[in-house]
């Protein structure tokens, strides 16, 4: 078992740049990828960035240049630069862990003035 835990959401100005984190407890082994997904209210979770163990990266074409996504030992990134509006919404935090997949609770992402 593997607990994602998501942190660093808040309430943001359009323009405005936040960083969350995920941290991941409990039996980390055999992690093969972590990444971000978001979902608004009514709309389907989509997928925002997500970075397997050897380092590569995919992301959503509407984050590119803005959103970045790291790792570092059991943890992941997500630096959110020129946040807009449309970027409100839960973000999710998922670990893929031999065949398996493990959710975070969400972390609330608000871009309003």
């Amino acid at each position: 078992q593997v607990q994602p835990v998501e942190s660093g959401g808040g309430l943001v100005q359009p323009g405005g740049s936040l960083r969350l984190s995920c941290a991941a407890s409990g039996s980390t082994f055999g992690i093969n990828a972590m990444g971000w997904y978001r979902q608004a209210p009514g709309k389907q979770r989509e997928l925002v960035a997500i970075i397997s163990s050897g380092g590569s990266t995919n992301s959503a074409d509407s984050v590119k240049g803005r959103f970045t996504i790291s790792r570092d030992k059991n943890m992941v990134y997500l630096q959110m630069d020129s946040l807009k509006p449309e970027d409100t919404a839960v973000y999710y935090c998922k670990i893929v862990r031999l065949g398996h997949d493990y959710w975070g609770q969400g972390t609330q992402v608000t871009v309003s003035s």
